[in-house]
């Protein structure tokens, strides 16, 4: 539920396979963008919020359903959506990223309030996750945990901005992107951090 992540996602997808044709691993970790938020948009947040839906979709190309988006009362907490992520996660990590992309296309491109755990339960199934085991496993305090330790993780690493593309190697962090950033500019980066790590 973020939109420069949702931005973003073309080019995630293409550092992805470049990441994976060298045979390093993936990990998915959700940063908890807005959440613990009881309240419902008030109309002048609503009104930046669409603008900026707007400027990202000029930057990048990426689609958004503007019209009758972040309806009356809707309350904008990440923190469902995040932990659906995490406990897609814990049951078929592969089919976490899956998820990810239905959960970016329901919110954006189709107006969907993945808030609700009935629409998470959906999109799980579409990504082929057992839908009663996604269900049970959702609401158990070890996936509430678990996205609780992500969000602290990354807090604990002074991360602010989301998309974060991070590179480990030997325990050792790289940054490779904090923000929006095109393909041509972290393909060649990624590219180079692939070399030394093959050398290392």
């Amino acid at each position: 539920m973020c939109s420069w992540c949702w931005g973003f996602a073309p080019v995630a997808e293409a550092l992805a396979e470049q990441a994976q044709a060298a045979g390093v691993e993936l990990h998915l970790v959700v940063g908890g963008l807005r959440t613990g938020s009881g309240s419902a948009l008030e109309p002048t947040t609503r009104r930046y919020i669409l603008e900026h839906w707007q400027a990202v979709t000029e930057a990048t190309g990426q689609p958004f359903k503007l019209e009758g988006a972040l309806p009356d009362g809707f309350v904008y907490d990440t923190e469902p959506a995040c932990r659906a992520l995490v406990t897609a996660r814990s049951l078929a990590p592969d089919l976490a990223w899956k998820l990810l992309k239905l959960i970016q296309q329901a919110f954006y491109e189709q107006g969907r309030d993945v808030t609700h755990a009935s629409v998470l339960v959906e999109l799980a199934e579409q990504a082929g996750l057992p839908r009663i085991e996604f269900a049970a496993a959702f609401d158990r305090a070890e996936q509430h945990a678990a996205t609780a330790a992500d969000f602290t993780w990354v807090q604990d690493l002074g991360i602010a901005g989301f998309p974060t593309l991070l590179a480990e190697r030997d325990g050792q962090l790289a940054l490779l992107t904090n923000g929006y950033q095109p393909l041509d500019q972290l393909s060649p980066l990624l590219g180079r951090w692939l070399e030394r790590a093959a050398c290392a």
